[in-house]
């Protein structure tokens, strides 16, 4: 939109006429927007909690970051009105309104949590470790700004998350699943049975005669819309992203040893200790602790003195890096093993350092860890590349020049597809080759237009660029462009019909005392057996369709089912019903018990959420809800 503006307005009559539609455009806001500042809870606020306000533009900003974070996940981008089919709307909603109410609770109750605390929840993420295990404050940047977070931002949903951990852990701490529930579980997850079972397939159905022209023509009649030709696209892009450009990037051993020098530190796996840290008000309260300890008192002993949790005293076995504290780490990593630290003057007040054991460092070769640097530091060159590309990119696409012609000018390469479905296949029926993994260019493309301006996508910390050159519409086949198709589907149908039939009469003899060994005899086939299966196996060559169907049927029962695709059937007995002996210490049922508890904490949260919402009151502005999520559009 704003590049179309900028295009509009590069000559004198187009600055005449956006001149006239910008003063149109105030007039609007003095008649609209000033109205909504008397309007209170309207136009501009979504669902007030309490006193917590949500506003319009705060629920469009956590809707947004939902879906794109949902759409890296699932390797594509979720339109507005796919998330509203899988009710991501109301789920986000209710779940910006249940944090809201536990920010609320976390106020009435008084709750806080320090920066020191925020910050080692942060510096102890997995996510922001580089090489060495060690916290990398780059890496941490380029993860938040991924998903669209500065930092300020970040700590203060760090700070609020901490928060709501707090009350969530109090309202489930000691919650256990019920012995009967557990054993329900046990039963229904680790029940097996097995079965004797025969296949009838396209052998059992005899001879299926060529169908008459009329037959044929009155099948394709009743089937004509699943023959139907689908809407065909032509488009073009251009893919950049730093593993695109990386791969363009070479990095010789000189430029690779000076980064290893400068990271060696970082690179290899630091030295670690065991750090134990007490803060007192002042030098004479922790000089006192010092000689107390020296003369034989444990720093346990000293923290339950002081009514500490050991839990905030030890900090466990760290690197100097996860240490927040300058002066402590420095002191920490100086002291030799169990040595106790004079006063320390730090930035939360004076501290005494304990150490246990300690971990030395281990510093890797260069050429142990070379291809690695190199990968590091093509990417690095290569996300600097991205965004100078998508600078001239966004140049020339506001100069009026399409995908093709801008990737020409720039030398890159543009890929052009003449015709694609919206499965991402060719007329030929094969899927498009030479689409990235993970790129969904063509539903978006169908989602647009010939000659519309398209936005880039974001795609693995780079763009593409694309543009619709032409549209086929769909439209109906004739009987002669797929009769060979419609003659195939006409005898799959035939045989599975026959088959069924068989199978029906089949089990009508089992039920009535025949065997299975006779019944497979007569018609030229063996009887298989699957033993001792779940209901979550899959036992070689049977269907995932005869194991629902075997634990829907009782022993020596007998059933019937197709297999995926309807072409072969499937009779079988049930010859056996057990459920083992479970481990009651085994990692299976460590695993299930875990599971249930996590459902019952989530419950118990959701119903606690429940009352305070109720209490403190909770109103959405349900026109403003439509819009954010495109609803009445």
């Amino acid at each position: 939109m704003l590049r179309g503006i900028r295009k509009a307005s590069s000559n004198w009559l187009g600055k005449a006429i956006m001149s006239v539609v910008m003063g149109v455009l105030i007039v609007s806001f003095g008649v609209w927007g000033i109205a909504d500042i008397f309007k209170g809870f309207g136009q501009s606020s979504l669902a007030k909690v309490g006193k917590t306000e949500i506003s319009t533009e705060q629920f469009r900003q956590i809707y947004t970051d939902k879906l794109q974070q949902l759409g890296r996940s699932f390797g594509r981008p979720l339109t507005m009105d796919q998330a509203r089919a899988f009710g991501l709307d109301r789920q986000v909603l209710q779940q910006t309104i249940a944090e809201a109410a536990l920010d609320e609770e976390a106020r009435r109750m008084g709750l806080g949590q320090s920066e020191a605390e925020t910050m080692r929840t942060i510096y102890a993420d997995p996510n922001f470790k580089g090489l060495g295990g060690t916290f990398e404050p780059a890496r941490f940047q380029a993860a938040i700004r991924q998903f669209g977070y500065t930092e300020q931002r970040y700590l203060a949903e760090q700070r609020r998350v901490g928060l709501r951990r707090q009350i969530a852990g109090t309202i489930s701490a000691g919650l256990e699943p019920p012995k009967v529930m557990m054993d329900a579980l046990t039963r229904f997850q680790n029940e097996q049975r097995s079965i004797d079972y025969l296949k009838l397939d396209a052998a059992q159905a005899g001879t299926i005669e060529a169908p008459s022209p009329e037959t044929l023509a009155a099948y394709f009649e009743d089937h004509k819309t699943q023959f139907r030709a689908p809407e065909y696209r032509k488009l073009a892009f251009v893919v950049i992203n730093p593993e695109e450009i990386g791969k363009w990037s070479e990095v010789s051993d000189e430029d690779a040893k000076k980064v290893f020098e400068l990271r060696r530190d970082k690179i290899g796996t630091p030295e670690k200790r065991e750090v134990s840290q007490m803060v007192f008000p002042n030098e004479e309260e922790a000089l006192t602790a010092r000689s107390r300890v020296t003369g034989g008192l444990s720093f346990d002993d000293l923290a339950k003195e002081r009514n500490l949790n050991l839990t905030d005293v030890d900090l466990g076995l760290i690197t100097k890096s996860a240490i927040i504290d300058p002066a402590i780490a420095d002191a920490a990593f100086s002291l030799p093993t169990g040595e106790i630290s004079q006063p320390i003057k730090g930035q939360f007040g004076v501290a005494l350092v304990k150490i246990g054991k300690i971990e030395p460092g281990v510093t890797p070769t260069y050429e142990s860890v070379a291809p690695e640097v190199k990968k590091q530091l093509a990417t690095e060159r290569a996300r600097a590349k991205v965004t100078e590309i998508q600078n001239k990119m966004e140049d020339e696409r506001s100069g009026g020049s399409n995908v093709v012609e801008a990737a020409q000018k720039l030398g890159l390469s543009a890929v052009t597809i003449d015709a694609v479905d919206r499965s991402g296949r060719l007329p030929t029926g094969q899927p498009v080759a030479n689409i990235p993994q993970g790129l969904d260019v063509v539903s978006q493309a169908f989602n647009s237009d010939v000659g519309v301006d398209n936005d880039p996508i974001q795609f693995r910390g780079g763009y593409v660029w694309f543009d619709v050159l032409g549209v086929t519409p769909s439209r109906e086949r004739t009987l002669d462009e797929v009769k060979d198709q419609i003659e195939a589907k006409w005898r799959e149908d035939q045989i599975s019909a026959k088959l069924r039939a068989k199978a029906t009469e089949m089990v009508q003899k089992l039920e009535q005392g025949a065997t299975l060994a006779a019944e497979a005899s007569a018609i030229g086939t063996k009887v298989e057996t699957a033993r001792d299966f779940r209901r979550d196996a899959s036992p070689a060559g049977v269907p995932s369709s005869v194991v629902t169907a075997a634990f829907r049927t009782p022993k020596d029962g007998v059933g019937q089912t197709p297999d995926a695709g309807g072409s072969a059937w499937i009779v079988f007995r049930v010859t056996d019903v057990s459920v083992p002996q479970v481990d009651a210490a085994s990692d299976e049922m460590k695993k299930l018990k875990e599971t249930l508890q996590r459902g019952l904490t989530d419950e118990q949260v959701a119903q606690y959420v429940t009352k305070i919402e109720s209490e403190i009151g909770t109103s959405i502005n349900q026109a403003a809800f439509a819009q954010v999520t495109g609803a009445n559009n």
